[in-house]
């Protein structure tokens, strides 16, 4: 069996692990201030919170390389996702606590993301003709914004990306790097020009840049393609972890009222 170079040094259950540490605190410093006051400007924020809270994309970036290996690697893609779909649906519940005092109850949380993005991997690999399968994409893509889900339609386009240049490492760095910047431009447009510091602004666009691209760079170039030491416990832990994180979220700003 051949090694891998000794500079991939993270396995699948750490790649994980380090995703959801940063995911926790940016989401945690994020969402207590919004739900607080859902008008507060977070340019106001300490420097180093608003860098916790923007480099928390790294985590994005980490799952849907997952769910794009994922499609491969699963013993039955039907079951993943399926298993997907209703812990999208568990989610959900915890984080209404957060968000619908701030957004209503029309929102989607991001495991939804990552189903619609393995569907439609599956779409895309089935053999129907291809103008059937584009269609029936955009459908989908169409149905996760209707759910707004945080990543709408940005979120399954990147896990097809990096599905179908799987194989073309300087075309899939090519294509998702673009898919990163468009995101980045887009979020510049939404910048308030009444914000605190718009300076501050474009520098947290930066930062959620330099998360995504050291994301990839981690799962690209670091990451071994190897499980950890307890790959149900990891996985599971994931599943449990996501919904779980914003009941403490929840508790925190309750405790701290």
């Amino acid at each position: 069996m051949e090694q891998a170079p000794k500079y991939k040094v993270f396995n699948r259950d750490m790649m994980k692990y380090i995703a959801i540490f940063f995911m926790f605190w940016g989401h945690l410093f994020a969402w207590v201030n919004l739900m607080r006051d859902k008008d507060y400007d977070q340019t106001a924020l300490p420097v180093w919170m608003q860098i916790v809270i923007h480099f928390s994309l790294f985590c994005p970036t980490v799952m849907f390389f997952f769910i794009a290996d994922g499609y491969h690697y699963t013993r039955d893609r039907k079951k993943y996702a399926v298993r997907l779909a209703v812990f999208a649906v568990i989610t959900q519940f915890s984080e209404w606590l957060v968000f619908q005092p701030v957004y209503g109850w029309w929102t989607g949380n991001v495991i939804a993301d990552l189903f619609f993005g393995l569907v439609i991997l599956c779409v895309w690999e089935c053999d129907w003709k291809r103008w059937k399968r584009i269609l029936l994409i955009i459908g989908l893509l169409g149905l996760n914004a209707l759910c707004m889900s945080p990543w709408m339609i940005g979120g399954p386009i990147r896990i097809l990306c990096l599905h179908c240049f799987r194989k073309k490492p300087k075309a899939r760095l090519i294509s998702y790097t673009l898919l990163v910047l468009l995101y980045c431009v887009l979020s510049a447009f939404g910048i308030s020009p009444d914000a605190a510091s718009p300076v501050m602004a474009y520098v947290n666009i930066a930062v959620e840049f330099a998360a995504s691209m050291l994301a990839y760079l981690c799962m690209t170039v670091l990451y071994n393609g190897k499980k950890g030491r307890h790959p149900n416990f990891a996985k599971w832990f994931f599943y449990v972890f996501y919904p779980a994180h914003y009941l403490v979220i929840y508790c925190a700003e309750y405790l701290t009222r």
